[in-house]
């Protein structure tokens, strides 16, 4: 039952099918009310004879088909309002009950005012689908008596035609008529009591529904495609460009906050798990504006614009050149690029947010009500659509982020990476507009959450203020709310309830989860992608998940569930949730161990306070470096090199180089945390050069970071794999420029034209060289490699294992949830455990900022440990809620209450009609 919004109180139910010509099913919803009142139109429509010269009784006809009626919503049996007049013109006749208080339909369908008149108990009813038993179906026997059952199969089709309400002195037919097909759903009605409802035959046509609350206008059905609304491949397109958009943007946004904003570790990840935080937060604001607003429509029109400048505006904040004024490669202005970047955040966060309960929700309105197989089929189409979305999105970005581009300086391509996925959500918001006039637009029926937030808050206060033992106890601390709120919405409430204090304990399953896109995207970062002929990149390793999805949920569904199930386990949901759980635990002790073998290759960047300084002597003889009191001597060989030293900054400053007989003392001026490159040689006088690597991390990308040191006598052009360097001079080094892996051909041109080349060694992934050109013999380079940092040696492959456990805990965690929460839920309260389990997600991410923000731990295996022990404990907790839980059936407790109104209402008829009313105490 959808509430209508207007002046006449307007309560019209939807879903009832009519049979016209040949069969043919339709969706109509009647209604019509009183000024102030509140009418619900239960059934029926039967058209009298219209227009001159036709007969009184009916000669045409739209009946309910079997059993319609007992679909209503398990309405009290309807009072028939209406009987047909003595006139030419066409009357409806409607069931209806009015609502307490109200007053009988007929006064305002029919045109008259006479109350409604029994009909003889000979008629048959069986024209509205609605058996003769008792009170009820008498009085329904004399509004069927004139109607026939037939169908006038000449005729094509049936019009609708909301017509003027006729005088009681002359019933005329008129010809303003506004025709709406007999296909469709009338409105409009209920806002004007001087309406009523005419059926007449006419051509086919198909029609929508009209459900709005504004003036009748012609409306056609929604083309179909293959028996499926046209409209909804409009709506499956553009959530696959929505969640391409998103989780595109997503699958890149650590490493944008890393390695373009400068930001370390904990800081990147507490922004990332608060931006995932906020997505899953505005859902419930975006369901209230929705539902108590805007409408879904418009909502999802609304904010996806909000998400599609939310997206612009992260593509902007990731251009260097845009404040890159001295073309250094660095953005001068960081706090520009990162207000930018929160603006742009915050904008998808409530875009991506606000439409997540509408998209889904909207598709499943455009189906009629006898297409539940189409419409079941179009929710796994939508679900795939998800899918497809987020793993072709986590292939491609960051395949475009590692592209290079830029005006001046060639580097990541994080605008590439941002743009894209807001181009596709431009593209989402053009396609969602195109199929506008195909779709079914439904009107704010109000939020289910907040009456349930209003009972809870009612039942809280009322019992505070009613806290003296004086009061009597009542069963239940909701049942203080009976005051002001029905029994059914009481009871509704408990349910839900239930379920959301099982909720408690799961948010610490998403803390873990959602670490896929954080923490082991970084983890990535410092592991081998060479998977032989593909290059994988460490932001490219959460499509392991989506993938392992679509394999493993029919693989459980269909052999590891019966499996079970054969070995006479009873495995119910919150036993799978639990296993869930568990999984999810281990997959982060299996994170911890891989990270164990990682540390082991890592380098030791220097910390605050904290440089390091390595050696290199290109001289002849061998080279003893002081660095002052306290630290020991160095002697480097010919040609050789030593490892990064570290060194209090404060402590370095000067040094002492001694070549044989010849020194030479040097002051050193460190700002810290930086690593340095102390170049020596010997010819005739020392020469140093002291170099500011700039290197304080791994290569986000799995790229080897290379430079150059010309030894040579003179100046010297230098190609690198299709790279040039100009103008090389003796004694110099190039910058640090990043090559794949592999072998790279190295070309060298001198002053006199002479041209050397040779082979380069075979580089690794992440790994950082520094190549000393030494010399150049029958054109030939000699070369002398320096390791700066360790190619990665621990292979990415390691993580498909807590992938592989991770998902398959989401399987039989997450969709077994969503399932458990709907089958313990009353029917019209699936939204408000929707908007509870999203939250659950939200205060995961939150946890993860308060857990590795209090822990403080240096060691990441240990963080992960940490994680890992703390679901484990929660997992214990909900294994003990759970051994406690009763299941309900909520189709039998609301069963239940509707026999119980339904003896209400019997019992409140028969003291009525018996002229009686209730015994007080004083008749006793």
């Amino acid at each position: 039952m959808r509430k209508g919004v207007g002046a006449g109180g307007l309560e019209a139910l939807r879903g009832i099918r009519v049979q016209g010509d040949g069969g043919e099913k339709a969706q109509v919803t009647l209604g019509v009310a009183a000024p102030g009142r509140s009418v619900l139109a239960a059934a029926g429509l039967c058209a009298w004879g219209g227009g001159a010269g036709a007969s009184q009784r009916c000669s045409w006809g739209l009946r309910f088909l079997p059993g319609d009626l007992q679909r209503l919503l398990a309405l009290p049996p309807p009072r028939w309002a209406c009987s047909p007049p003595a006139a030419q013109a066409a009357y409806p006749c409607v069931a209806a009950t009015p609502a307490p208080g109200g007053v009988p339909l007929g006064r305002h369908v029919c045109g008259g005012t006479r109350e409604p008149e029994r009909a003889p108990a000979s008629a048959s009813p069986a024209a509205f689908g609605q058996p003769a038993a008792g009170g009820a179906g008498r009085r329904s026997d004399r509004a069927g008596a004139g109607c026939s059952s037939r169908v006038g199969k000449e005729q094509p089709a049936w019009l609708l035609s909301v017509l003027p309400r006729p005088s009681l002195s002359g019933h005329k037919a008129t010809s303003d008529a506004t025709e709406v097909p007999a296909f469709g759903l009338l409105r409009a009605v209920g806002e004007h009591p001087g309406l009523y409802i005419s059926a007449r035959p006419g051509s086919h046509r198909t029609g929508t529904d009209l459900t709005s609350s504004s003036s009748p206008v012609p409306a056609p059905m929604a083309p179909s495609c293959f028996g499926y609304p046209l409209s909804i491949f409009f709506i499956v397109i553009n959530e696959f460009c929505e969640r391409f958009s998103y989780y595109g943007m997503r699958a890149v946004l650590v490493l944008y906050f890393k390695y373009f904003l400068h930001w370390d570790d904990n800081l990147s990840t507490a922004i990332y798990h608060t931006f995932v935080a906020l997505c899953y937060l505005t859902p419930i604001l975006g369901a209230i504006i929705a539902d108590s607003w805007l409408g879904k429509f418009k909502t999802i029109i609304s904010l996806s614009i909000v998400y599609t400048i939310g997206q612009a505006i992260m593509a902007v904040s990731s251009i260097n050149d845009l404040t890159d004024n001295n073309r250094d490669g660095i953005p001068d202005n960081i706090p520009l690029h990162i207000g930018l970047s929160m603006i742009g955040l915050i904008l998808i966060a409530f875009g991506t947010g606000g439409i997540k309960p509408c998209v889904a929700a909207f598709g499943g309105d455009q189906f009629e009500e006898e297409q539940e197989k189409q419409r079941n089929r179009f929710f796994s189409l939508f679900y795939l659509s998800v899918n497809a979305g987020s793993l072709l999105s986590t292939i491609i970005t960051p395949i475009l982020r590692g592209e290079e581009c830029g005006i001046h300086i060639k580097q990541q391509c994080y605008p590439l990476a941002f743009g894209v996925p807001a181009a596709l959500m431009a593209v989402s918001l053009m396609v969602f507009i195109l199929g506008s006039k195909m779709y079914k637009k439904g009107h704010p029926q109000g939020n289910i959450m907040l009456e349930v937030s209003k009972c809870v808050g009612f039942a809280v206060k009322n019992r505070f203020q009613h806290r003296r033992k004086q009061f009597p106890k009542r069963e239940h601390w909701l049942d203080w709310a009976s005051e002001k709120y029905d029994k059914r919405l009481i009871t509704q409430t408990k349910m839900v309830l239930r379920v959301l204090f099982l909720y408690i304990p799961l948010p610490m399953f998403w803390a873990l989860f959602d670490q896929q896109g954080s923490r082991w995207t970084l983890q990535a970062t410092t592991m081998d992608g060479n998977f032989g002929a593909i290059q994988i990149q460490p932001d490219q390793m959460q499509t392991v998940n989506p993938i392992l999805i679509v394999v493993m949920v029919p693989i459980v569904d269909a052999v590891v569930y019966p499996l079970i199930k054969k070995c006479h386990f009873n495995f119910t949901p919150l036993r799978k949730i639990t296993v869930g759980m568990f999984l999810a635990s281990l997959a982060f002790v299996a994170a911890a161990l891989v990270q164990v073998q990682i540390d082991k290759t890592l380098p030791d960047f220097p910390k605050e306070g904290q440089s390091q300084i390595k050696v290199i002597n290109l001289g002849t003889d061998v080279a003893k470096v002081d660095f002052g009191p306290g630290v020991e001597n160095i002697s480097v060989e010919s040609l050789m090199a030593t490892n990064y030293m570290t060194f209090d900054t404060t402590s370095l400053t000067g040094m002492n180089i001694a070549y044989g007989n010849q020194t030479l003392n040097q002051s050193l001026n460190f700002l810290g945390k930086e690593r340095h490159t102390l170049i020596l040689k010997n010819s005739g006088d020392i020469q140093t050069e002291l170099l500011l690597d700039g290197l304080t991390s791994k290569s986000e990308d799995g790229k080897n970071k290379i430079r150059l040191i010309n030894n040579l006598a003179s100046t010297v052009n230098i190609t690198m794999d299709s790279t040039h360097f100009e103008d090389v001079m003796n004694f110099s080094a190039t910058n640090y420029t990043s090559f794949t892996r592999g072998i790279k051909e190295i070309v060298v041109v001198g002053d006199n034209s002479l041209t050397c080349k040779n082979q380069s060694i075979s580089f690794g992934y992440g790994s950082a060289y520094t190549i000393v050109i030494q010399g150049c013999n029958n054109n030939t380079l000699a070369l002398r490699y320096v390791e700066d940092i360790q190619p990665n040696t621990v292979h990415m492959a390691w993580q498909i294992p807590q992938y592989f456990i991770m998902t398959c805990g989401e399987v039989v965690f997450s969709v077994t949830g969503l399932a458990f929460s709907y089958s313990q839920a009353p029917s019209n309260m699936k939204s408000v455990l929707q908007a509870g389990w999203l939250l659950t997600v939200a205060v995961g991410n939150i946890i993860v900022l308060i857990v590795a923000g209090a822990s403080k731990l240096s060691e990441q295996w240990a963080e992960y440990v940490l994680f890992a022990a703390l679901l484990m404990a929660v997992c214990i907790i909900f294994s003990i809620m759970a051994y406690f839980y009763t299941y309900v059936d909520p189709v039998e407790i609301e069963a239940q209450l509707d026999e119980d109104e339904k003896k209400k209402m019997e019992n409140e008829k028969s003291i009525c009609e018996n002229g009686t009313g209730p015994i007080s105490q004083s008749e006793m």
